[in-house]
C-alpha cells in the first residue's frame, strides 16, 4: 500500500478514521453521524483524486521522454 500512496496521505487517511470511529461511538447512530460520514467520504475522494493526477503525471512524464528520446534519434 506505501507504493500507492504517499506518508501524508496515510496519515490522512488513518487519523480520518479514527476520528470517524471516534465520532460513531459518542454520537451513536444519529443524524450527526451522516455529517461525519460526509466528511469521511470527502477526505477519501480527495486523497484518491491525488493518487489519480500522481498516476496521469507519471504516465505524461514517462510519454514526454520517449518523445524527446525519438527527436534526439531524428536529429
Amino acid at each position: 500500500m506505501g507504493k500507492h500512496f504517499d506518508m501524508g496521505s496515510m496519515i490522512v487517511i488513518i487519523v480520518t478514521f479514527i476520528l470517524f470511529i471516534t465520532a460513531l461511538f459518542t454520537k451513536g447512530l444519529t443524524q450527526d453521524l451522516l455529517l461525519e460520514a460526509g466528511v469521511f467520504l470527502v477526505s477519501v475522494k480527495l486523497i484518491l483524486m491525488a493518487h489519480k493526477n500522481s498516476v496521469d503525471v507519471k504516465s505524461f512524464q514517462k510519454e514526454i521522454q520517449e518523445i524527446k528520446e525519438l527527436l534526439k534519434e531524428k536529429q
